[in-house]
């Protein structure tokens, strides 16, 4: 078990947790930062993902890098995997009812993120928990308890259910449910704090509302900053395609980087970086001033794809982008793939080869002219394939294939 503050300097402290303090949204109650930088043991600190889908992305970066200085400063994260709680989906920012996963699915992604997480928690300082553990042995008898800690008005206060019942959109009972397992989750770990985005600030406000009823000492609760995706739109998430997967390779990390709009480059330098105040009133300075925005995301790209991969790794993928989109020459290494012995439809084709999640998908790329054979723009999505050796297949911006 880690000692808290142990062989840490006050000058450590603050300045550890300063970087901790920087960009957070909620802190209840504001105490939480001064018992973090006073305690005299371990917190236990908790930080939940539903395995959703199978990969985690930056956007959960957020989060788990104020987790690693917490870390780094004696205390315990208990990494939540909502693999229960998946199969209800969490309803949060949605406007109709989430399918829900079956548990084979469920299973597949939590293995993953038991893997993914430690890119940047340390495993020694990292208690990975599931709440099917105690939530699948939950009685009828204690589920009705657990429901009678709630009020149906209070529970239509949170903005997605209050905006789905005012425009009469279905809320299903099971729904209800989310809130109240998640923040059961922490009566039954005794976290003294509870780390989430902003979107989940109900959520984690119910866990502290739980644990007063249950008896329990009540947690802190710390928000942080929702990432927007590469559309600089919508939060970052793998259903909306808009998102930078932590097990990407270094090349498409820092393809989508340099795709994201200008307005978002100091908030993604902000939330996952380390960069400092000071670079990021430089960074804001040189685009006041008209600098290209360019080189801003090329630092950017180098910095993330050095931190999740290695700085090799940054460099070449730096130099791989350069040669395609500034000297619009092919990359270098290129997928090979086999021409199809028989007839073969480009979206079957496609499917097949992991270009497109559909064929639907794989139609709507062609249609949209993101599909081209050796430069030539293919635009009938019922068309056989017709791929002739050495010839360069490119989806989208930034994949290349070629043909053997």
């Amino acid at each position: 078990m880690p000692t808290a503050l142990i062989n840490l300097s006050i000058i450590d402290i603050k300045l550890m947790l300063a970087q901790f303090a920087q960009g957070l949204q909620d802190v209840i109650p504001e105490s939480a930062l001064d018992r973090i930088a006073t305690a005299s043991k371990p917190l236990k600190i908790k930080f939940g993902a539903d395995p959703s889908a199978p990969d985690l992305h930056i956007g959960h970066m957020v989060v788990l890098k104020k987790l690693r200085i917490l870390q780094d400063m004696g205390h315990l994260v208990q990494f939540l995997v909502g693999d229960f709680t998946a199969m209800i989906g969490d309803p949060t920012g949605k406007s109709e009812t989430r399918k829900p996963l079956t548990s084979e699915q469920v299973k597949a992604n939590a293995e993953s993120y038991k893997t993914q997480v430690f890119k940047l928690l340390d495993p020694a300082k990292t208690q990975v928990v599931f709440n099917s553990e105690w939530l699948d042995k939950l009685t009828s008898r204690e589920m009705i308890k657990l429901s009678a800690q709630y009020t149906v008005a209070r529970m239509l206060e949170r903005d997605d259910f209050q905006k789905r019942f005012s425009q009469e959109r279905p809320i299903s009972i099971h729904e209800f449910l989310y809130p109240l397992l998640q923040g059961y989750d922490s009566v039954v770990l005794e976290n003294d704090i509870e780390m989430g985005g902003t979107d989940q600030k109900f959520n984690v406000l119910m866990g502290r509302h739980l644990q007063k009823e249950y008896g329990k000492p009540v947690q802190a609760v710390i928000t942080a900053p929702l990432l927007e995706g590469v559309d600089g739109v919508q939060k970052m998430s793998k259903s909306l395609g808009n998102h930078i997967g932590l097990l990407e390779s270094g090349q498409d990390q820092f393809g989508k980087i340099m795709s994201i709009p200008d307005t978002m480059i100091l908030k993604y330098f902000s939330l996952i970086t380390d960069a400092s105040p000071e670079e990021l009133l430089q960074f804001k300075f040189e685009l006041d001033s008209g600098k290209n925005p360019k080189f801003l995301k090329e630092e950017l790209g180098v910095r993330l794809v050095s931190f999740l991969h290695s700085p090799q790794e940054a460099m070449n993928a730096k130099e791989a982008f350069n040669r395609v989109f500034s000297q619009k020459l092919n990359p270098e290494d290129m997928p090979v793939l086999s021409i199809p012995p028989t007839p073969t439809k480009w979206t079957d084709f496609m499917v097949l080869h992991g270009m497109a999640p559909s064929k639907k998908e794989a139609s709507r790329l062609i249609e949209h002219g993101a599909v081209s054979l050796d430069g030539e723009i293919l635009r009938d999505s019922l068309a056989f394939f017709l791929g002739k050796p050495e010839q360069v297949l490119k989806v989208g911006k930034r994949r290349f294939y070629r043909f053997k």
